[in-house]
């Protein structure tokens, strides 16, 4: 199988992980959302990453129906995500805080750096902060393992803390978030982390 899209995005790296920890062997096609465009849109319709081109042929798009088709072909024992009942629930509200997290900060450094001047919007800017801040907060609150197997929620969460930290670091400084800091140091020493690591990502500068 081939997994199309770069580490820099918490998505695509959230997929290769759980592909490792899942023993699944893949290949990485590191093609960019934005210099590979109209390659992108060859593979997946909405030219977004990530997608996983399975060895039938079929092209699975989205991480989380990808996490879900891993989960799948594991089964229910070796399943990253709880099949039901609350651990499945708490699961999948630690998942959502975090990507939502990553969706907002996102959208507030698009609107920061990414859009002309101009045509910026602060209280629009401060209305995602907010939320992400609020998403941030509510993970902070909530207790994480100190060892043991990984989870999805471990890893949607590690990935989201690693994407903050390199592209928002004023908005994720050190020592605001303890337990997600704690959290993270643990994450960051496990060989499917080390594995999917970035490096030289370029921050857009506001200008």
């Amino acid at each position: 199988m081939i997994l199309v899209g770069q580490y820099d995005s918490p998505y695509v790296r959230r997929v290769a992980i759980s592909l490792k920890v899942s023993e699944f062997h893949y290949e990485h096609d590191t093609r960019s959302v934005f210099g590979d465009f109209d390659s992108m849109c060859s593979t997946n319709p909405l030219g977004r990453i990530p997608s996983l081109v399975l060895a039938s042929g079929e092209t699975l798009i989205d991480s989380g129906a990808i996490l879900d088709w891993l989960d799948e072909q594991v089964g229910s024992e070796r399943a990253l995500l709880p099949h039901g009942g609350p651990q499945r629930r708490d699961a999948l509200r630690r998942i959502a805080l975090a990507t939502g997290a990553v969706d907002k900060f996102g959208a507030a450094n698009y609107e920061r750096l990414i859009r002309p001047s101009q045509y910026r919007w602060p209280e629009w800017i401060e209305r995602c902060l907010t939320q992400g801040n609020g998403a941030l907060t509510a993970l902070e609150s909530l207790d994480w393992p100190t060892g043991g197997a990984l989870d999805q929620a471990q890893i949607t969460t590690g990935c989201m803390i690693n994407y903050l930290k390199v592209t928002a670091p004023d908005d994720f400084p050190a020592q605001r978030f303890p337990a997600l800091d704690a959290l993270w140091q643990r994450l960051e020493q496990l060989p499917a982390f080390r594995a999917t690591s970035f490096e030289g990502y370029a921050v857009p500068r506001a200008g």
